[in-house]
C-alpha cells in the first residue's frame, strides 16, 4: 500500500499508529478474557482486576513489542500535534472505567461518598500515572518486580475507590486473623 493510500483511510501517521495500538489492545484483551462486569460479585470483584492484569503481565513478558507500543503511544499522546488521535482510546477506557465504578457502587465494594465524576477522572489519572510508569521502567524490573505490579497496582486502585465500609470490614477481618494467628503462636 503506497503512502498515499494510507492517508486515505488515516488522518496521519498518528492516527495510523493510534489505530494499530487499539488493534494491539483487543489483541491483549482477547487473551485476557472476556469481561462481564455483571459477573462480578462483591467477593470476586478485586480479585479479578488483579488476575486480568497478571494475565497482562505474562503476556508482555513475552511480547516485548507491547511495552515499545505504549512508550509510543505516550509519545505521541505527550505532543499536542499528534496527541490528539490518542484521545479516543481514552475516551473507551473512560466509558469501562464508569461501567466498572457503578458496577462496584452496586456490589457496594465502590466508595459513593464523592461525585461518581471525580472518581472516573481520579482513576483515569492513577490509570496513565500507572501505565506511563510501566511503559517507562519496564526494561529495568526484573520478573519478581513485574510479577508484584497487579498487586501493588490494584491496591493502589482499592486506596483510591474502595467504599470505606468495606474497607473497614476488610480491616477489620485482617486484624481477627492477624489475632486469632498471635495466639494460636503464643499457645
Amino acid at each position: 500500500m503506497s503512502k498515499s493510500s494510507l492517508y486515505y483511510y488515516f488522518d496521519d501517521k498518528a492516527d495510523l499508529f493510534t489505530t494499530l495500538i487499539e488493534r494491539s489492545i483487543s489483541v491483549l484483551m482477547r487473551r485476557v478474557g472476556d469481561f462481564d462486569p455483571e459477573a462480578l460479585t462483591a467477593e470476586t470483584f478485586w480479585d479479578d482486576f488483579e488476575d486480568r492484569y497478571e494475565k497482562a503481565v505474562t503476556l508482555a513478558h513475552g511480547n516485548g513489542w507491547l511495552i515499545k507500543f505504549g512508550a509510543i503511544f505516550y509519545s505521541l499522546r505527550s505532543n499536542p500535534n499528534t496527541g490528539a488521535p490518542t484521545g479516543r482510546l481514552f475516551q473507551a477506557v473512560r466509558y469501562w472505567v464508569g461501567v466498572i465504578i457503578e458496577r462496584g457502587q452496586k456490589l457496594g465494594v465502590i466508595r459513593q461518598d464523592i461525585p461518581n465524576s471525580l472518581l472516573i477522572d481520579s482513576t483515569m489519572g492513577l490509570f496513565e500515572s500507572l501505565d506511563r510508569w510501566v511503559v517507562t521502567h519496564w526494561d529495568d524490573l526484573s520478573d519478581d518486580e513485574r510479577n508484584a505490579l497487579p498487586a501493588t497496582h490494584i491496591s493502589l486502585f482499592r486506596d483510591l475507590l474502595e467504599s470505606r465500609e468495606s474497607s473497614r470490614l476488610n480491616k477489620r477481618s485482617t486484624s481477627i486473623i492477624s489475632v486469632s494467628s498471635a495466639k494460636r503462636r503464643r499457645a
